[in-house]
């Protein structure tokens, strides 16, 4: 009895004492959320302010293409005819509030109202909203006479409310970091840091198009569609700019790895100014690199809006079937080539640093082959695109067979690399790459578990990269480019090496670090780079997403939870790093943002898909049957498992 009773003194507010300054628990005090609510409601009163003083003013936007519609197809390749300058009314791209408005989810703060009708029959103050929710916390724990019911504790309860308090939070930072252009939302910022100085922002005060995915997917889990609407159309838009580095023009269809509005005065009169996305494709960013991600997460997001929302008007319009081909056209050009994966440069996606992952990066596999599965499903029926259907199948099954053959290792392939030979000349040689056995690492032979295995960081000649790398493994998981068996394999290795991969926070981004003469070698002493920490080993809490995703798809769901509940236990506390150092990831990282968005945001999205597992459905893709029948077809005629019998009348497929 005593023991409910503190229960229901700290649900109550009366030992304010017993959590001290501890984050995790700061939302109690109904005080401080009303105080972040009517903080965040001035914040929207003020853009519908700018969005009514903007409106008045009628201007020419620079370069923004809203005309991509009007494109030809000429003997193959895509042309251009653009339309630079385009009246910006201050309107969301298409009109995308009234779609909201009709799907009946418009924005929070009216949500939140109707809440408010349902709770007390009327329209209270935030306070008194406030004070019903806090006291509803937990309510069903206890019986009618006030003590706990069976099997539930104390200590449950309050974790329950800590997590229900870290939520809360995360969503609020998650709101603050919205971007208007035009009084709409485009997307989130990549950090919002108030302990960093305007010299040290550097471009975390952006839109990534990597960094928005866990915010889109957090947007489209909670219901609102429209910022993620925006943000599709206007990337889209900023897609066809026309970027030189040195002179020298990317190709076309390359997607910006991230852009900002910008406030500039109208051109002849000073008095007036104008909202302008102004993107960056690499040639201001650390290192120059351009993004080979961005156009793939854009598919992946695109896909996932239309199934979230059930508006596939979206991905039927003109501009945006052009925007899909011009990627897929990008990277299914042919080139020097020999290989079905795709050839990057190093630096190109979430590794944005050297870190020796050129050529052919797990990561962009995974993503390359989970957008053309999103885009073949989006694509549109017509005779322009069937030669390009027809190779992205074959890039398909290509691909999917030469990642689970020559990419898998577990303790059976291990031992095969050992007694490999080397220096063979034929068709049907066993080792085709020639991997020389002395590559297998001393830290491999005692790291590899007996049960479990995972996909390799990179495959060249004569190179394999054994680095475990976190979001190439999750995502292949996610997007079927390993098979069941391997998929479990992948989660039976993260369980077993629990304390390497998660230890006190999650996630690792790769192990292990490079390290002495290695890391100066390869990442050319990168200071930031330096063992266990940013992209050389450190953790990454924006990788728990993925994660949730996997293992939901894998029926084994336990996993993500238990990682979650790790993260929760610092997260808040620590204000929502970048990422974490150290080999157990015991310390903030050391140039690590706080409050970065998509440490917030992949948070929120594994909750959100724990909470409703079949959520995650407009993330996985599943191989059908037409892609398995190709597959079998494409390992029936590999050497090493050649079989007897007549041949297949079925088409044949290089791999």
């Amino acid at each position: 009895m005593a023991t409910s009773e503190a229960v229901l003194q700290v649900l109550g507010g009366s030992l304010p004492s017993l959590f001290g300054s501890d984050n995790s628990f700061r939302k109690l005090g109904s005080s401080h959320t009303s105080r972040s609510f009517i903080r965040i409601r001035k914040k929207r009163g003020s853009k519908c302010v700018n969005f009514l003083n903007c409106s008045n003013i009628s201007y020419r936007a620079i370069r923004v293409d809203c005309f991509q519609s009007i494109r030809q197809s000429v003997h193959g390749d895509i042309t251009h005819s653009y339309l630079r300058s385009v009246n910006c009314k201050c309107q969301q791209a298409d009109s995308a509030s009234s779609f909201a408005s009709e799907k009946g989810n418009g924005s929070w703060i009216s949500d939140n109202d109707q809440s408010f009708d349902t709770v007390l029959g009327n329209t209270p103050s935030v306070m008194q909203f406030e004070t019903v929710r806090e006291l509803k916390v937990g309510e069903e724990d206890f019986q009618s006479n006030g003590s706990l019911r069976p099997n539930v504790s104390a200590e449950d309860t309050l974790n329950r409310i800590a997590g229900n308090s870290i939520e809360d939070e995360a969503w609020e930072l998650l709101r603050e970091s919205m971007v208007y252009y035009c009084g709409s939302p485009v997307g989130t910022i990549a950090a919002k840091d108030p302990t960093s100085s305007t010299a040290d922002v550097l471009n975390y005060d952006q839109v990534f198009i990597r960094d928005f995915i866990p915010s889109g997917i957090a947007f489209l889990l909670k219901g609102e569609y429209e910022i993620v609407r925006n943000f599709i159309l206007h990337t889209l838009q900023l897609q066809s700019w026309e970027k030189t580095m040195d002179c020298h023009s990317p190709g076309q269809g390359l997607m910006p790895a991230s852009f900002k509005v910008r406030t500039v005065p109208l051109d002849g009169d000073d008095s007036a100014t104008e909202e302008v996305l102004d993107p960056d494709f690499g040639e201001a960013a650390i290192g120059r690199v351009a993004p080979v991600d961005s156009g793939l997460w854009w598919i992946i997001l695109l896909r996932a809006y239309g199934k979230s929302s059930g508006d596939l008007s979206v991905q039927e319009r003109i501009d945006v079937q052009t925007g899909i081909k011009m990627i897929l056209r990008l990277c299914l050009a042919d080139g020097f080539d020999m290989f079905p994966t795709l050839l990057v440069t190093d630096g190109s996606c979430m590794i944005d640093r050297r870190m020796g992952i050129h050529g052919h990066p797990l990561e962009i596999q995974a993503l390359f082959h989970s957008a053309l599965l999103c885009a073949r499903e989006m694509l549109t029926p017509e005779d322009g695109s069937a030669d390009l259907i027809r190779a992205l199948n074959n890039r398909l099954v290509a691909l999917s067979f030469h990642i689970r053959e020559y990419y898998w290792i577990d303790m059976k392939k291990l031992n095969e690399i050992y007694r490999y030979q080397t220096e063979e000349y034929s068709y049907d040689a066993v080792n085709k790459f020639n991997i020389y056995p002395d590559q297998i690492s001393p830290w491999l032979v005692d790291w590899m578990p007996s049960k479990g295995g995972y996909l390799i960081g990179n495959l060249q000649p004569a190179h394999m990269d054994f680095r475990f790398f976190s979001l190439g493994n999750l995502w292949s998981i996610v997007c079927s480019l390993t098979t069941d068996d391997q998929s479990h394999a992948i989660l039976d290795l993260i369980e077993a090496k629990w304390t390497d991969l998660v230890a006190d926070m999650p996630f690792k981004i790769c192990y292990p670090a490079l390290e002495g003469q290695e890391w100066k070698i390869i990442t050319g002493c990168d200071p930031k780079n330096t063992p266990w920490s940013y992209h050389n080993g450190g953790a990454w809490p924006t990788l728990l997403w993925q994660l949730a995703v996997a293992s939901i798809k894998m029926n084994r769901p336990e996993i993500a939870a238990k990682a979650v509940e790790v993260a929760e236990k610092r997260i808040s506390r620590d204000k929502w790093p970048e990422y974490y150092d150290t080999k157990k990831a015991r310390f903030i990282g050391k140039q690590a943002r706080l409050y970065q968005t998509w440490s917030i945001a992949g948070y929120l999205v594994a909750k959100l898909l724990l909470a409703n597992p079949s959520a995650a459905k407009i993330l996985i893709s599943q191989e059908d049957s037409e892609l398995l029948n190709a597959f079998s077809c494409a390992i029936s005629s590999n050497p090493r498992r050649k079989k007897r019998g007549p041949k297949s009348p079925q088409k044949t497929y290089i791999v």
